[in-house]
């Protein structure tokens, strides 16, 4: 079966190129100390607001540290909170709707509705409430975002766990006096893996545009700590004296999601058991 994945995976270009495009992410995330031509910290007041040259591959803002090293080191930001915030809201998402749906019942009634009570509510609105009771910080951040977007996983995963546990193969487990536990780990999350794995990919993009809007508003990763988000909040103040401000980063959060957004797009082809005949 992962041979079978593997094969059209290989022919689907959306799938490649969000996964080229991911991998040079990553790869830069990691060596950003060894590409980093400058230090992000480092001030010089004495070359603020330079234009994209030679020396400054991306130019520098309005303390003079280097742009290009920022945007390097942003990376590291966004990846990191994006790919921690989709794996909490996998855990809880997954955990909720396995339980509401094999459950049923008084279980899933309650489960659902509250599910539905927090979908009444813009996420935004519900980042914001939580982000005026909490220090602004990537840890902070990376929990909330998490645990303000697992709902629309939940309801997905209740759905494939409600169409599963009618299976033959999961009776003949309850007959044979399989624990509960047993059941949901080994034969229901198995089967139900390839909505949560295409889910959690097309999320890691919006964790990371939610990111860069909250350090944009400055309630995310604070100053000096470089982020995408926060270089746009310079930015915006220098729009029309210092354009690579917000170009430059705003290009790295679109070719980001958009990798994400590609893979996702891919996966959920690759994954679709109709294409198996």
């Amino acid at each position: 079966m992962l041979i079978i994945y593997w094969r059209r995976l290989l022919k689907n270009r959306l799938a490649l190129a969000g996964t080229f495009f991911i991998t040079l992410l990553i790869m830069i995330a990691v060596l950003a100390p060894w590409l980093s031509p400058r230090d992000p910290l480092q001030q010089d007041l004495l070359s603020r607001l330079q234009s994209p040259s030679r020396v400054h591959f991306f130019g520098t803002d309005d303390l003079g540290r280097d742009v290009f090293s920022r945007v390097l080191y942003g990376t590291r930001v966004s990846l990191t909170v994006g790919i921690l915030a989709v794996l909490i809201s996998v855990l809880v998402g997954t955990s909720i709707g396995l339980l509401s749906g094999y459950l049923g019942g008084w279980w899933d009634g309650v489960l659902m509705r509250s599910v539905d009570v927090l979908l009444c509510f813009p996420v935004i609105f519900l980042i914001l409430m939580a982000v005026a009771f909490l220090e602004p910080s990537i840890n902070n951040v990376m929990i909330i975002i998490g645990l303000t977007s697992w709902m629309g996983l939940s309801r997905l995963v209740r759905g494939e766990v409600l169409s599963l546990k009618e299976r033959d193969f999961i009776q003949a487990a309850k007959a044979l006096g399989v624990p509960s536990r047993r059941i949901l780990i080994v034969h229901l999350l198995p089967n139900a893996i390839s909505p949560i794995v295409v889910s959690a990919t097309l999320g890691v993009g919006g964790a990371i545009l939610t990111e860069a809007a909250l350090s944009f508003l400055g309630l995310g990763v604070q100053p000096p700590m470089p982020s995408w988000g926060n270089i746009l909040t310079v930015g915006k103040d220098y729009m029309h004296i210092a354009w690579w401000l917000s170009i430059f980063p705003g290009l790295a959060i679109l070719v980001t999601v958009l990798a994400f957004n590609l893979l996702g797009e891919g996966l959920r082809d690759v994954l679709d058991p109709r294409l198996e005949t």
